[in-house]
């Protein structure tokens, strides 16, 4: 989808822009433009903004679209810029619209368990800001520390624990947005029920700033999360531990989380940090309950038992709380890890985001193999594996345009397994650039009209966020 009826626009018509912002809000500074015009991605353009605005009210926000609709100027919706499918990308003659700035928590709730916050803020400040409540918010993504409320909820983000209590989306009560022509609702009930009308809300939740852009969000919160016992399980080899996570849950086991690492993963972070991990197993999971003790030494006893029949070399748990931070925090670390070992063999990484049956993931775990094998390239994997979440990353030398064009080529394979084998392109990343020609072998012709449609309705003259993830229908 291209933007309609776009007019020129120069200096004198953004400096009445920046009249009617806060102070200091709008520059139309080139270096700090360029300092801003991308997320973590690779592969995606990002030049042509003409302007960044750093809003620090909805007022601000309401100005920009307003301004946006009148001259038919694209506009960017960013936040942390923590992403890695360029979704946050600047596009030629863009506004970049960052609200990062806006990080307040606006009131907490504790009778209801509600927290309503501004979407600039990070989600592991709004974590520590609940606990002296009691209340928690569960999602928590590997980027906890670095991202935003509104970017997980741009592209509904998930993390570690989702396979018990769920992702962002799970969490939304009620958006305020701003739509493309600067009007500003409400959407959803302050309730915990509610169907008076359609349920816009959720619409919004994973729509990477393509249909309006939040400026406040009301999330629901549960009871501090309990400490959790951890199990740690080495294998063999990948197969083996992955296919302990199907039959683990196909047997009805209920983790709080359920994280898996192959053997590479395990190498690099060894050698980025003293995490003492097991470097010659071929596999790896972390597992965690979080019920009474009796039950959940139960489901230790359980997952020993499914673990031990699918060939684990070692299985060990723990209720000591600061065993489950120290391992939880190492595989925090791993992405780290992998930039380390990119930076160390030609720079080159490109990570995935396939969302799979869980049991598949074996099936998906050979494949990946067999690619390894046959490029060369090294192909590493940890998953999210309670739910089916796996994040493959192919290694290469950036420097050598055989070696890029070949790992590209491998990423969209990737893909194509994934979705052969019932899964999703993307489970938590979003689509954004990196993926948009993607999403057309994942849609059927009547989702695609009616994303079209949508798109259509709530944007006519495609100024949000244009490029990215439906425009390739």
């Amino acid at each position: 989808m291209t933007v309609q009826n776009q007019t020129s626009v120069g200096p004198a018509e953004l400096e009445a822009l920046a009249a009617r912002l806060g102070e200091g809000a709008l520059t139309t500074d080139p270096d700090v433009i360029e300092a801003h015009a991308r997320d973590e991605a690779l592969f995606c353009p990002h030049e042509g903004a003409i302007a960044l605005v750093r809003a620090t009210s909805a007022a601000d926000v309401q100005e920009v679209m307003r301004f946006a609709s009148e001259y038919g100027v694209p506009v960017v919706p960013q936040g942390a810029r923590s992403g890695i499918s360029g979704g946050a990308n600047g596009s030629p003659g863009a506004i970049l619209l960052n609200v990062s700035r806006m990080k307040d928590v606006v009131s907490v709730n504790e009778a209801e368990r509600l927290v309503t916050v501004q979407p600039g803020i990070i989600n592991q400040d709004l974590k520590d800001h609940l606990a002296p409540f009691g209340l928690s918010y569960p999602p928590d993504p590997g980027s906890v520390a670095l991202s935003s409320i509104g970017g997980n909820i741009a592209t509904n983000a998930g993390g570690l624990c989702c396979v018990k209590y769920g992702v962002t989306r799970d969490y939304v009560r009620s958006l305020t947005v701003v739509l493309a022509d600067g009007t500003l609702t409400k959407l959803g009930p302050q309730t915990a029920k509610g169907v008076a009308g359609l349920d816009m809300r959720q619409l919004f939740v994973g729509s990477e700033g393509t249909l309006g852009i939040v400026v406040e969000a009301t999330l629901r919160l549960i009871p501090k999360l309990p400490d959790p016992f951890t199990a740690v399980a080495t294998f063999p080899d990948e197969r083996s531990g992955l296919q302990t996570v199907a039959d683990f849950m196909g047997a009805g086991g209920v983790p709080s989380l359920m994280e898996f690492l192959d053997s590479s993963s395990l190498k690099m972070l060894n050698e980025f940090g003293d995490f003492g991990l097991d470097g010659d197993a071929g596999s790896m999971l972390i597992m965690q309950v979080d019920q009474n003790p009796a039950d959940s030494q139960a489901v230790m006893a359980q997952f020993a038992e499914v673990a031990e029949a699918c060939g684990a070399l070692d299985v060990a748990y723990s209720d000591d709380p600061t065993d489950s931070a120290a391992l939880i925090a190492a595989r925090r670390m791993i992405q780290p890890a992998y930039e380390k070992f990119a930076n160390g063999h030609g720079g080159g990484q490109l990570l995935d985001d396939v969302c799979l049956p869980r049991t598949a993931m074996p099936e998906f775990c050979d494949r990946l193999k067999e690619l390894q094998e046959s490029s060369g390239l090294m192909i590493a994997l940890v998953a999210h594996a309670g739910d089916g979440n796996t994040h493959p990353s192919v290694f290469f030398d950036a420097s050598d345009a055989e070696q890029t064009a070949q790992a590209q080529e491998i990423f969209g394979e990737i893909m194509r397994i994934g979705l052969e084998l019932g899964g999703t392109i993307t489970g938590e990343h979003g689509v954004g650039f990196l993926k948009r020609d993607w999403l057309n072998n994942e849609l059927d012709e009547g989702s695609k009209r009616i994303q079209i449609a949508v798109k259509n309705a709530l944007d006519p003259q495609g100024i949000l966020n244009p490029g990215k993830m439906l425009s390739a229908f």
